[in-house]
């Protein structure tokens, strides 16, 4: 049975696409998915299945449309997959202060590369970005923010494709999905 990691899209923003997280892990639970869990209420579900990714992303995002009638993008990884490429978190991600360090997964069928050269070339002198499978490392300071060439990402097609989390909550879901 594999751990898997799931990340609704735009869940619970701005008081928009509201789902209720304890509702969220009984539809989960009730759809054959074990050992269910959320964490914080921006739509993260750590569960185990025996299907494979795929399987998992169609049946996640079905359910979120029939049980909540809403049609949001899921993420989906493994716990493995997670956990490597927080392995191959970059030294500067992370542990700066007064410094936004974002954890950006790509919905899959989209690739993180492709993501990447999409939204084109950062401004090194504001911003810092890597990744590692499914997952974009970026970290700029929170005062030159604005001056970031991923802060225009909302304004692109691109943003479609991916679901952003802190580093904290990455490092927290990976700690979770050990448990």
């Amino acid at each position: 049975m594999q751990i898997y990691i799931t990340l609704l899209r735009g869940v619970n923003v701005g008081g928009n696409n509201k789902i209720d997280m304890k509702r969220l892990k009984e539809v989960f639970a009730n759809a054959g998915f074990v050992n269910v869990q959320t964490y914080i209420n921006s739509g993260n579900v750590i569960f185990s299945s025996n299907k494979d990714a795929v399987t998992v992303q169609t049946q996640c995002e079905d359910l979120i449309a029939e049980q909540f009638g809403l049609n949001i993008a899921v993420a989906v990884l493994t716990a493995q997959e997670l956990s490597e490429a927080l392995d191959h978190t970059p030294d500067w991600w992370g542990n700066t202060p007064d410094t936004k360090h974002n954890a950006i997964f790509v919905i899959p069928p989209a690739k993180a590369e492709a993501v990447c050269a999409e939204v084109g070339d950062i401004k090194p002198e504001y911003e810092k970005v890597a990744y590692h499978g499914k997952l974009i490392f970026w970290s700029a300071p929170v005062k030159t923010f604005a001056k970031t060439r991923w802060s225009t990402i909302a304004k692109q097609a691109t943003y479609q494709k991916i679901t952003i989390r802190n580093s904290n909550t990455a490092f927290k879901l990976a700690e979770l999905s050990k448990e």
